[in-house]
Formats: structure tokens, sequence, C-alpha cells
């Protein structure tokens, strides 16, 4: 029986490093971050990764991101840094943001697929970075979540799944971002985006001057760039936010019987559909993020003929989430 710990409202500091001696001793640990909930072991320790691949029922061809602490952990992991790498580390570090470096030996070829660049980020939740802190090493951490499902953003939505597969369960509420972590590397001295996520595109163009938008080209050695965290069982239809947007979600809503419809606030009552899941104001891209994950699988349950979800047109202030 895996141990429980309830850090919702305040995270107990000698309970976690209890936790961070699970890490130690090569156990698994499901836990919240800021942007979804993670399922980690000891990024250092072959035997460690691979219970998170065989807990996940991942790929060994789908390398893993490391958790780290600070820039001595990053440069304990990874080899010529760049000057742009190390700005873009600066600007948003801590935060929902990957990067991608060059990997040092210490780094077990599991952890990168075979490959010799290894993704890390710094999170800015403070379970996960405590974590990571008492724990003094990095920590090898894909979202949690089953391969090939949606991935977590509360523990109710994925513990299920996990249940006497790991060795302690955290759990800290609703993960406040919700959205995976944007992942970039720079080739060339340009920053490419391999998977789109909570820090935009305008965002990195704002601190390198320039950015290219990669995430549609398929690579099995880009870590979780694939997209399956997205994947749902149903049929799904996105609506661009338009000025046509709710005529052509009613249309839709017109060929099927069993629709669920997820939409923003100000348009829940525009739609002729049984169920309609409402993930926030339109203008507030926080709230949006936070919910959309765990409304796709509530949608996901409920086994609809179709989901039409609306698009949010992107108006965040430049600055983002951390600017």
């Amino acid at each position: 029986m895996e141990k429980y710990l309830d850090m919702k409202s305040k995270i107990n500091l000698s309970e976690l490093q209890k936790v961070a001696g699970i890490i130690k001793n090569d156990g698994i640990v499901l836990f919240p971050t800021e942007t979804v909930y993670g399922i980690g072991a000891n990024g250092l320790s072959k035997k460690a990764v691979e219970k998170v691949y065989k807990a996940k029922g991942r790929s060994i061809k789908n390398p893993i991101n490391l958790l780290v602490s600070d820039i001595k952990m990053i440069e304990s992991v990874a080899k010529d840094i760049t000057e742009l790498e190390y700005k873009l580390m600066d600007v948003f570090f801590p935060g929902p943001f990957t990067i991608i470096l060059k990997k040092k030996d210490i780094v077990p070829n599991i952890v990168t697929a075979g490959g010799d660049t290894v993704g890390v980020r710094m999170p800015s939740g403070e379970i996960a970075l405590k974590l990571v802190q008492e724990s003094g090493v990095p920590i090898a951490a894909p979202s949690a979540n089953l391969s090939g499902s949606l991935s977590g953003t509360n523990l109710n939505d994925i513990i299920g799944d996990f249940e006497n597969k790991v060795d302690c369960i955290i759990d800290g509420g609703d993960s406040k971002i919700g959205l995976e972590s944007t992942i970039v590397k720079v080739v060339d001295g340009v920053p490419h985006i391999l998977r789109p996520g909570a820090i935009t595109d305008v965002q990195i163009k704002d601190v390198a001057g320039d950015v290219v938008l990669d995430y549609l080209n398929k690579n099995e050695f880009l870590p979780s760039s694939d997209m399956a965290h997205y994947n749902i069982k149903n049929r799904c239809v996105l609506v661009k936010a338009d000025k046509g947007q709710v005529d052509k979600v009613n249309a839709i809503l017109e060929q099927y019987n069993n629709a669920v419809v997820i939409c923003c606030n100000e348009n829940a009552c525009k739609y002729n559909s049984k169920v309609i899941l409402n993930m926030g104001a339109k203008d507030n891209l926080e709230a949006v993020s936070r919910n959309i994950f765990r409304l796709l699988r509530e949608a996901d349950r409920s086994n609809p003929d179709v989901i039409v979800i609306e698009g949010i047109e992107e108006k965040r202030p430049r600055q983002g989430y951390y600017g």
C-alpha cells in the first residue's frame, strides 16, 4: 500500500523529506507540479527510471525530462550550455518551461532514449521544487498519466491509474496552470518550440528575438512532444474563435444526439446541448488552462458522440505568467 500525503492546504516539510528519501532509494512518487501532476524517480538511477516507464506503460523510445532545483544541478547534467540557453533559463525558470540541452554522461541513457540531449525544467510549484531540493538529485518526472491518455491536473483524475504502482502519493490539489510545459530546443542560435505549452512563442520571441514553431514535426527523440497528453477516446472538434463561432458550434450540434460542449462563460447559454462544461471566462487564459484537462476527462467519461470545444483567442499580456 502506497503512502498518501495530503498537502492541499499546507506543505509538511518533515514528511516531504521522507518522500525525498524514497526518491533517493530508487522509489517512485506521484506528486503535483504547477503544470500537471508528475510521476517521478531519481533521474540518475537507471533502476528507478525503469520503474517510471513500467508504471506509465511508456515506450522506452520516449525520453523523460528532468526536474531540477537550481543552475548548479542543471550544470551537473548538461554541458556546452550557450549564452542564449542561459538567458532563456534565467527568464523562464522556475516555471512551465523545458529546455533541451546537451547531456553529460552522468545522465543514464534510459532517460534520453539513447540520445545525446536531455530536457530540464525547474518547477515553480512549491511541492515539486522542494522535493527536488530535498532529494538532492534531478527527478525524472513525466506527466502522471498512463501513456497515451490525458495528463492529470488533480489527483482524483489519475489516482486509480497508479494505485499500487508507486511508493508515495502527494495530493496538492488542483494544478495552478494545468497545461504542460513548453519544450524548447535552441538550434543554430534560434529557439525551436518542440511542444506548445504555458509559455508562448510571443514570450520566447521577446527574449530571443526569433522563434521557430517546430512542434508539428514528429521526432521520437523529443521528450513528450507527440501531443499524446491531449488524446481522448471520443470524436472531438475544435471550433476556431471568430465572429461566427457560436453558429458553427450549433451547426455541429444539430448533427448529433449526444454531444458535449466545452465553452467559455460568455457562451454557455447559447448552445443546444444537454451537457455544457464551462472552462471559464474567455479573457482568463489562466483559468481556461487550469480547467481544460479536467473537462476533457469529464467529457470523455460520458462517452458522447462528439465533444465540441470553443477555441479561445489569445489576448494574454506579453509578459505572460512570470513576467
